[in-house]
């Protein structure tokens, strides 16, 4: 697409319904810098190659980042992700973004799905303000209620059949099998779960929301808070995609601000160090995909990006909205420039990529 296309598209589909919103000035202002870099993405952006497969974090309302991100990649691109990612893998709020994909969702209308997510999903209640005196913040109704109106009575299957084929990875955790499950489109034993099943299941919050069916809670409970080497190992052994051939877009949710005190670590109780260590041990997990991905993927052209949050948001803080699409603008620019997430730097051998 010609840099004019692409400035009359961002025009056309993402620049004037918001200014249709109130404060359409400083809306005009906020979007300026990424007009001239999608007039001239086009130089920077390397191009994908023959097979592309999409890959997203776990994060509650922050996949609002990924879901911005993604539309300012579409409007570059000139086409949807659909049209080309024929392989999408999500945790938790991933899944929600994975299986709009592969439904045909644009980007821009994942982006519109979040905005309605936080007041429906994440409502401000008795129990809410009550918590931790109650066992989970929110009922599955409003959320299952949400999933239906966006995937209808799709099932998994359904991905498989379609021409062309997509495949969907879906993590969940059974507490019944005390395992990890990677829900997909092929495998006889899921063709016929609905889609709102897999994608609740994964979304799933211990805590957050009740444990569905007496048994599905969220995926990212395992080690597969991030799914990129799940996406690598089904793109090679599954799909038997060439990694020379293959492409793997992988998207964090945001990397929490971390601060040490040496004084105050000496002098943690044990619920301090509860937040801490679920803390370190989800960000290593996060990082660990990473890693795996560059060792035995060598040849497959990996793209990680992740951003720095500059505060801690949690994964209901619908208060942050505004801020989390700033997030999604600063990802959008790291896509269009090749700007990839300082975790992929197992390799020093490598020629390393402009790290954020």
């Amino acid at each position: 697409m010609s840099p004019l296309r692409r400035l009359r598209s961002f025009h056309t589909h993402y620049l004037c319904p918001r200014l249709a919103r109130p404060r359409n000035w400083e809306i005009l202002r906020q979007y300026l810098p990424i007009i001239s870099q999608v007039v001239g993405a086009e130089e920077a952006l390397q191009p994908f190659r023959k097979n592309v497969a999409i890959a997203i974090d776990g994060g509650g309302i922050r996949g609002l980042i990924v879901a911005r991100a993604l539309s300012i990649l579409e409007m570059t691109l000139g086409q949807p992700l659909h049209a080309i990612s024929r392989l999408n893998a999500g945790t938790s709020t991933g899944a929600i973004i994975a299986a709009g994909i592969a439904a045909g969702l644009t980007a821009s209308e994942l982006e519109t799905l979040y905005h309605s997510l936080g007041p429906k999903v994440f409502p401000t209640t008795l129990r809410k303000l009550i918590f931790p005196l109650t066992r989970y913040k929110y009922p599955a109704e409003p959320f299952h209620t949400f999933l239906k109106a966006a995937f209808g009575e799709k099932r998994m299957g359904d991905f498989w059949i379609a021409k062309p084929p997509t495949d969907v990875v879906i993590t969940l955790y059974d507490l019944a099998e005390n395992r990890n499950l990677f829900v997909k489109p092929w495998k006889e034993e899921y063709v016929d779960w609905p889609l709102v099943r897999a994608v609740q299941g994964s979304c799933t919050v211990p805590t957050y929301f009740p444990v569905l069916e007496g048994r599905y809670i969220d995926g990212g409970v395992g080690s597969y808070a991030n799914p990129s080497y799940l996406a690598a190992y089904e793109a090679h052994f599954i799909l038997k995609w060439a990694p020379q051939e293959t492409t793997l877009l992988s998207f964090g949710t945001g990397r929490e601000p971390y601060s040490f005190d040496a004084k105050k670590a000496t002098h943690f109780w044990p619920w301090d160090w509860l937040a801490r260590m679920f803390g370190v041990f989800l960000h290593s997990a996060e990082d660990q995909q990473v890693n795996l991905v560059e060792t035995f993927f060598e040849k497959l052209d990996f793209r990680r990006y992740q951003v720095n949050l500059q505060e801690p948001i949690e994964m209901d803080d619908v208060g942050y909205i505004d801020r989390l699409l700033d997030y999604g603008d600063i990802m959008g620019r790291m896509i269009l420039d090749d700007v990839y997430d300082k975790a992929m730097t197992v390799n020093p051998e490598k020629p390393q990529p402009k790290l954020v």
